[in-house]
């Protein structure tokens, strides 16, 4: 599952391997389990750049031999080549929304998200805006592509399985 933050994809993840009979997991939950340190914190005792890189290694350690659903990062697709990687790996699902609609998701959790908890509601609008831009040549490169908002769980498993067959 990829998608800008608060798309939906843990919650998707969840949901997608229960109907799929399968695992799931999320990589940033990975992470801070591993780490012991919120994302948040990452970000701010080590940097961006740093927890990009620990993203990376972290995804390419994933199991990939048996079938797991798993939740990315926002910005896991963008660095490092991972977008290639996923997609060789396993079938990659877009979680697509608009700015608006992240926005409604958004602007109460950013206290929560290290990339937003500076922001006011103006900035936090022009943010999304401008890193949807940037980020959606990443995000477009992805076997599939569905809305996030109001998805139907049921069609995207038939439609995952139809993709395995191929």
């Amino acid at each position: 599952m990829i998608g800008f933050m608060g798309s939906g994809k843990t919650t998707v993840a969840k949901k997608l391997a229960a109907k799929m009979n399968c695992g799931w997991d999320d990589l940033d939950r990975i992470i801070e389990q591993d780490t012991g340190m919120s994302i948040a914190r990452i970000f701010q005792e080590k940097g961006e750049a740093a927890f990009r890189e620990m993203e990376h290694r972290y995804l390419k350690e994933l199991e990939t031999a048996t079938r797991q659903v798993i939740a990315t990062g926002g910005g896991t697709p963008c660095h490092h080549a991972n977008m290639d990687y996923m997609n060789q790996v396993g079938i990659t699902v877009y979680l697509k929304m608009t700015p608006e609609q992240l926005y409604s998701r958004l602007k109460d959790t950013r206290g929560h998200r290290p990339l937003l908890k500076d922001l006011n509601d103006e900035d936090l609008v022009h943010y999304i805006d401008q890193k949807l831009r940037e980020r959606e040549p990443f995000y477009a490169k992805a076997h599939m592509r569905v809305s996030g908002f109001g998805l139907d769980i049921k069609a995207l498993k038939e439609d995952v399985f139809a993709r395995l067959k191929q």
